[in-house]
């Protein structure tokens, strides 16, 4: 049976959230703890007892979720044997550590120096992003594709969820007619800027060196990255798609699919919350989902 593990990105956090690992072993504390002395400052607090707000800035919340997917399934030990991975966004890095690609200590710093670019972009050019509910993504494309403003589709969530992301004033005409064109719902998103649009371009650049300056091993198996959803294990395009990946879509639908078309029979999400199990049985019913638990 093949099984696919997959990441998640922004968005899964909550307070508490790792807790269970750091007191699981020694191994996991001392993982915990050495990403508190990388980082410089205690995210281990903030992870456990820190507050929503806290828990909720850009800097925090990137390696807070890559902490608890990367310990999840460093902790799954012999369980852990994914023939395909896939992350959503910052999920993608959690991917690329767990099936051997980048090093711990590696990744973790490329999600903090992510995680500080794209603040820095954001602070640049006020921003947001919208979900749009109930409209074929051709439509949300043509639709944001006639606004003089800035505004993408950035997350191809599950067929009939789509969000965008750009300027406040291209968010807010693209709403506008995505509601007059049928949306169910075109809902303002409570993030901190224009995440995989053009707006992340001076992020990009920042991310670039530290990028192609990484070393990136062959993963154990194929990584289907976000900004094709197409599988890889070529150091150097992996490298070239994480890059891409800040300006680009997260084509997570087309993910799922092409890893079902792949013969993928299970999904395993490793990480806080269960937003991704949610989006793969809205693009297949039948799919076996779980969630990755560590056996008492």
């Amino acid at each position: 049976m093949k099984i696919a593990y997959v990441f998640p990105g922004q968005g899964a956090q909550f307070v508490g959230m790792g807790q269970d690992l750091y007191n699981l072993n020694e191994e996991t504390k001392a993982l915990f703890e050495k990403a508190n002395d990388i980082l410089g400052f205690r995210i281990t607090d903030i992870m456990f007892t820190g507050t929503d707000e806290q828990l909720k800035q850009t800097n925090v919340t990137q390696p807070a979720i890559f902490l608890h997917s990367v310990i999840l399934a460093k902790a799954l030990g012999e369980q852990f044997k994914p023939d395909m991975v896939a992350g959503h966004s910052l999920g993608e890095f959690s991917a690329l550590v767990s099936a051997g690609a980048l090093s711990f200590e590696d990744g973790l710093k490329l999600v903090a120096q992510r995680a500080n670019a794209m603040q820095k972009a954001c602070e640049l050019e006020p921003s947001t992003m919208a979900a749009i509910l109930g409209l074929e993504d051709r439509v949300v494309e043509e639709i944001c594709a006639q606004v003089d403003d800035v505004v993408v589709a950035a997350n191809y969530n599950c067929p009939g969820q789509l969000v965008i992301s750009g300027s406040i004033a291209g968010v807010d005409k693209a709403c506008a007619l995505l509601t007059e064109a049928g949306a169910k719902r075109a809902l303002k998103l409570n993030v901190g800027g224009a995440f995989h649009s053009p707006l992340m371009e001076p992020a990009k650049i920042e991310l670039q060196a530290a990028i192609e300056a990484v070393e990136i091993k062959v993963p154990t198996c194929p990584i289907y990255q976000n900004v094709d959803a197409k599988p890889y294990r070529d150091a150097e395009t992996i490298k070239k798609n994480l890059i891409a990946q800040l300006t680009g879509a997260v084509r997570w639908t087309q993910t799922v699919q092409n890893i079902l078309a792949d013969g993928a029979e299970a999904f395993v999400e490793v990480g806080p919350g269960n937003v991704l199990q949610g989006l793969v049985k809205k693009v297949n019913r039948q799919v076996q989902t779980s969630a990755a638990s560590i056996a008492e």
